[in-house]
């Protein structure tokens, strides 16, 4: 399983972006809670973040798309307003060993 980072490297309410190989990834800390999504949004297949590292709307309490502005509930990653309403991101499994973020791809 790759590395994603340390769990510190993610502040919290914060989201960051992730290459490893061809997967595109992102990762967001939420009440202490790691969540990890493919960066594609379920519309069109297009990456979700307007600036490096920004996954989340203004009051970082949801995932916003910066195209379509479709908005994605952190906890599960389903689309609750937008093109893809209904649709899910695809959650990406993880684990946590000694503060490391190691992903199943």
């Amino acid at each position: 399983m790759p590395i994603l980072c340390h769990s510190d490297e993610i502040a919290e309410g914060k989201s960051k972006g992730f290459q490893i190989g061809e997967h595109f990834l992102f990762a967001i800390k939420k009440h202490d809670q790691i969540y990890i999504y493919e960066n594609s949004c379920p519309h069109l297949g297009i990456q979700l973040e307007w600036q490096p590292d920004e996954f989340l709307d203004i009051d970082a309490s949801m995932i916003q798309c910066s195209s379509h502005g479709a908005l994605f509930r952190i906890a599960d990653g389903e689309c609750l307003l937008g093109p893809c309403q209904g649709q899910s991101l695809n959650a990406i499994d993880f684990s946590i060993e000694n503060g490391q973020i190691k992903v199943s791809l």
